[in-house]
């Protein structure tokens, strides 16, 4: 069933033709249907409005290794790279001359997340027709489909999370590909890569790791070489990324993206293949090899801890107040354990019917390409009982088991076609979480309308975006949209290495007038924008500045610039 042979161009050349179709029927039927908020750069997400922001920034003028965003707390150190503006930068330093900045922004904003899209569903395809040659379109078209991985690919989401996933499938489709010394280079490359982008898949560059490992110690003549060249194209790939991409923060003491810490961590990782390899002449045995894997990863994983212990808690920082007010309630970052019914359904649905369908795909045709995808798999399910972002790629992971078992359901007969299929279409799964949810009563889920998106409306915006510049304190969420809408500064923002800011903000608010006053003269704040329910889900104290806001009983030292009644501007009294 599994194959090592490579394809004709002509069937690689329809494959990406079917790719590129799917992404752009899909992508401009999305963007179709949120026009007005894509021509008005009201984008999906925070994190896609500071990326927009980031992106201006640089080509503003800002320093290529300058990473802070100025215009909040006091500047906060991003914990991103360049790597992920790169394509967004390119795209609007050519679109510009030609449209405008405005119009090249709204062609940006639409056609970068297609572009990745494409790429992403190429990629599914090409790993399933390695397992089996007739899934690879039906795959596609089941990845097309697969929430929520299909929603860090709507148009509007250019932050990471889309260039991450396709970096993943990459490193996928290299690793079930000729076990050669080029194959694990390109491995180890896009482990280093990805690291630059983000940690999120992390995990899942382990498991590809260890599977390389694994399969030296089963058959060192064969696989040897590629595990070689993922020791070596680790290192290269950091050799080449430090210089280009390392920010003038990389010492920033925290494993949350990429610096020192997160680099030598996976350094040191990187050295556990390496050395097997060039020890491989002596260990001749299965044992042998066995023990020295065994003990050469547990020193590593000692070394690590000592070299880049913030690496096992990498939003070790932030305090535990903060933590139970702001970021225990961020949706993706959420545990599927503690999250509502609705999300459940919704986000674990399909990736629980493509593991199903890979555990059917191992046991009825075992084989390496199989085994690293169900290993994967339970990788993004047990990434999803910690935060539910590990659901991305879970979902896409599990397409090209499941147009296998479609594959199997056409030989049986229409009914288990159309049973196949159902289980397959992840689009299905929220809806029928909030049909469940809806009958029984279950509340949703916690969205960042309680942190402060609602604060952030068009209109609240434009009517910021007239007043002089200054510092702004509203809730969290209203930070990112306001930074990317207006010319002010706002105190708080939805970034965990604003501590202070953050902290900040909800003193303002959850504490007396007295204390608020305090916090504002402090940090200069001219403007105060409160809506109400943006406090995370905590009900404010009676005595509080947020349940007098919301009562209407403003201190005398902030005068109302908005008559409406939410969200309420006011300025603060000199």
């Amino acid at each position: 069933m599994e194959r090592t042979s490579p394809d004709p161009p002509r069937i690689i050349q329809g494959d990406l033709v079917v790719a590129i179709a799917l992404a752009v029927v899909l992508g401009l039927i999305w963007a179709a249907r949120n026009w007005a908020g894509l021509a008005a750069l009201r984008l999906p997400d925070t994190d896609d409005v500071m990326r927009l922001q980031q992106v201006r920034d640089w080509l503003g003028g800002q320093a290529w290794s300058d990473l802070v965003q100025h215009r909040l707390g006091m500047g906060t150190p991003m914990h991103w790279t360049r790597v992920a503006d790169l394509g967004p930068a390119a795209m609007l330093t050519l679109a510009s001359p030609v449209l405008g900045i405005h119009d090249a922004e709204r062609l940006m904003v639409v056609t970068w997340p297609i572009m990745l899209f494409a790429a992403a569903l190429a990629l599914v395809g090409r790993i399933a027709r390695a397992l089996e040659p007739e899934a690879s379109r039906t795959a596609m078209v089941i990845a097309a489909i697969a929430y929520p991985a299909t929603t860090i690919f709507a148009p509007g989401r250019i932050d990471h999370h889309g260039l991450q996933l396709v970096l993943l499938l990459a490193a996928t489709r290299v690793g079930i590909a000729m076990p050669t010394l080029r194959n694990g280079a390109i491995l180890g490359g896009l482990a280093a890569v990805s690291l630059m982008v983000g940690l999120e898949t992390t995990p899942f560059f382990i498991v590809l790791g260890g599977a390389t490992i694994l399969a030296w110690v089963l058959q060192p003549s064969i696989a040897g070489a590629r595990m070689v060249g993922v020791g070596v194209g680790v290192p290269t790939g950091l050799a080449v990324g430090i210089p280009l991409f390392a920010s003038a923060q990389w010492r920033y003491p925290a494993c949350d993206g990429f610096t020192a810490q997160a680099a030598t961590g996976l350094a040191i990782l990187a050295l556990v293949p390496l050395a097997l390899g060039v020890a491989a002449p002596r260990l001749t045995t299965i044992r042998a090899r066995s023990i020295a894997t065994a003990m050469l990863s547990l020193a590593a994983f000692v070394i690590v801890r000592a070299q880049s212990p913030a690496c096992l808690s990498p939003y070790g920082q932030v305090p535990m107040p903060l933590r139970r007010l702001w970021l225990d309630h961020v949706g993706e970052a959420q545990s599927a354990l503690s999250a509502a019914p609705v999300v459940v359904v919704g986000y674990l649905g399909v990736m629980l019917a493509g593991l199903a369908a890979s555990i059917w795909v191992a046991k009825r045709y075992p084989g390496r390409i199989a085994g690293l995808l169900l290993a994967l798999q339970v990788t993004a399910l047990l990434i999803t009982l910690v935060q539910l972002r590990g659901a991305y790629s879970g979902a896409m992971l599990g397409a090209p088991a499941l147009a296998v078992m479609i594959g199997a359901a056409r030989r049986r007969g229409t009914g288990w076609v159309v049973a196949a299929w159902t289980v397959s279409a992840g689009m299905l799964y929220p809806l029928v979480g909030a049909a469940c949810a809806s009958a029984f009563g279950h509340a949703e889920a916690p969205s960042s309308v309680a942190n402060g998106a609602a604060c952030a409306t068009p209109a609240m915006m434009a009517s910021l975006a007239r007043l002089s510049p200054g510092v702004v304190m509203a809730p969290i969420d209203t930070g990112a949209w306001g930074i990317a809408a207006t010319p002010h500064r706002f105190v708080a923002g939805p970034y965990h290495r604003n501590i202070e800011g953050n902290l900040a903000m909800y003193r303002f608010f959850l504490g007396d007038r007295g204390q608020a006053q305090r916090i504002a003269r402090r940090w200069g704040v001219r403007y105060v924008l409160y809506c109400d329910g943006t406090m995370g889900g905590v009900r404010p104290r009676p005595a509080s500045l947020a349940q007098a806001l919301t009562e209407g009983r403003a201190p005398g030292w902030l005068r109302p610039l908005d008559a409406r009644r939410q969200p309420i501007l006011f300025e603060v009294a000199r």
